[in-house]
């Protein structure tokens, strides 16, 4: 299994920030996905869901609003949508799938700074 964020960078705050996740060695339509974040010293949090169809999303009440989570079945790929950005959602963004087990990504920077 390989999964791969990519899309992170340094933003304006206000500005917007599109993630991007690609999947490989599952049934990726089969499975959840989400995104997770972690800020220096802190806990990660959960920041989206969404279920294997992409019918339903989650989100955490940080973001609620200003996040959009998506995902395209044919390319194997789950979207983060991140717009509205605050230094508070500066951290690394990571993608789960959620098969048998739970599979991680290895993460993307999202630093928002002026």
């Amino acid at each position: 299994v390989h999964i791969v964020e990519s899309g992170g960078g340094l933003v304006q705050p206000g500005g917007s920030v599109r993630l991007t996740c690609s999947v490989s060695g599952l049934t990726f339509s089969r499975i959840a996905m989400s995104w997770f974040r972690q800020a220096p010293g802190k806990e990660r949090e959960r920041v989206a869901s969404i279920t294997s169809t992409g019918g339903n999303a989650y989100y955490g009440d940080s973001v609620e609003g200003r996040v959009t989570i998506s995902r395209d079945n044919a390319k194997n790929t789950v979207y983060l949508q991140m717009d509205s950005l605050i230094p508070e959602d500066t951290a690394v963004y990571y993608c789960k799938a959620m098969g048998d087990r739970d599979y991680w990504g290895q993460g993307t920077q999202v630093t928002v700074s002026s």
